[in-house]
């Protein structure tokens, strides 16, 4: 799991003083400044400047301050709330609290949010049931299922029916099957 310091590494030298500021101040104010204040550049696997950044703001506040900046925020801001439930000291911070927004994700037809519900955070904390209508909807509205965290260890039997019933449908209206379906498709018919 990634944790704080590791982000931290990843910061370029303005960003860290503007970082160590911006904790002075109500969260509120500055998580939605973040980007016009350190830029969107691109670090490392997905992470750019002002979500880092957002993230690093989450640790060690409240949960209901986490879920408070995910609830006014824009996409933007909901991304990085919920790609900060993947560090580990938030997480921790927030724990099985996570899920309401966790839930209010993936009930989007936002790509971006969708799978960044689908985090370190779902694998540890989704119920089971809820994970596999959470990798229902990615397959409904085209996120590709190697971004699911926890897939495929997670998989079982009812979520692999659930994807066979979904392929039959799509085949019947003539519809294709996504690709990332196959793997479990072959696993049912194996089984």
């Amino acid at each position: 799991m990634t944790t704080a310091a590791d982000l931290e590494q990843l910061l370029p030298p303005e960003a860290r003083t503007w970082l160590t500021q911006a904790r002075q101040q109500p969260l509120a104010e500055v998580f939605p400044a973040a980007a016009r204040s350190v830029g969107r550049t691109e670090l490392s696997a997905g992470w750019t400047v002002d979500l880092v950044v957002r993230v690093l703001l989450l640790v060690e506040v409240p949960a209901e301050d986490v879920l408070e900046v995910y609830r006014f925020g824009d996409a933007a801001e909901k991304h990085a709330v919920l790609w900060g439930l993947g560090v580990g000291e938030v997480e921790e911070q927030v724990g099985e609290e996570g899920l309401v927004i966790v839930a209010d994700a993936v009930r989007t037809n936002d790509q971006r949010l969708l799978a960044a519900a689908l985090g370190p955070y779902a694998t540890k904390w989704l119920p089971q049931a809820e994970f596999r209508q959470a990798v229902l909807k990615c397959v409904f509205a085209g996120v590709p299922l190697e971004v699911v965290d926890g897939l495929p260890a997670r998989a079982d039997a009812e979520l692999t029916r659930m994807m066979k019933d979904f392929a039959a449908e799509r085949t019947a209206a003539g519809r294709e099957v996504p690709a990332d379906l196959q793997p479990y498709l072959t696993a049912l018919r194996g089984a």
